[in-house]
């Protein structure tokens, strides 16, 4: 009897294998474009606040943002980066848009196009 299960173990690690590690590296991908995702929304909010005080422009914003992006990810997620003002719930604002791509399939492959904006209320003079 021992004797016929001899190798069945192998069989069942590939077995599971062949399940497991998709799903783990699926889930990693989730990961990555989630924090790619997170850090140029962030940065795209933190430029939009950039641009907004009392003399500051649209390009200050982009400038902002483009350095944020490019000390937490890589250079080309900063390459399309645009300011201008824009209308904020009514109010005069700045809005940051930053498109790229990012790797569908690990860092290489095919990708998926992501957009984030950001908004911020403008100020004014008293």
């Amino acid at each position: 009897m021992r004797h016929r299960e001899r190798g069945a173990a192998v069989v069942e690690f590939v077995l599971v294998m062949t399940l497991l590690v998709p799903l783990v590296l699926g889930i990693a991908q989730v990961a990555l474009v989630l924090h790619v995702r997170n850090t140029l929304a962030a940065a795209a909010s933190e430029g939009a606040r950039a641009a907004v005080p009392v003399g500051a422009s649209p390009d200050d914003g982009a400038e902002r943002a483009r350095s944020m992006i490019r000390r937490a990810l890589d250079d080309r997620y900063a390459e399309n980066v645009h300011a201008s003002w824009a209308t904020v719930a009514g109010m005069p604002g700045a809005r940051v848009e930053v498109r790229t791509r990012v790797p569908a399939l690990g860092l290489f492959g095919p990708s998926v196009p992501l957009t984030v904006r950001g908004h911020a209320v403008r100020e004014v003079e008293p």
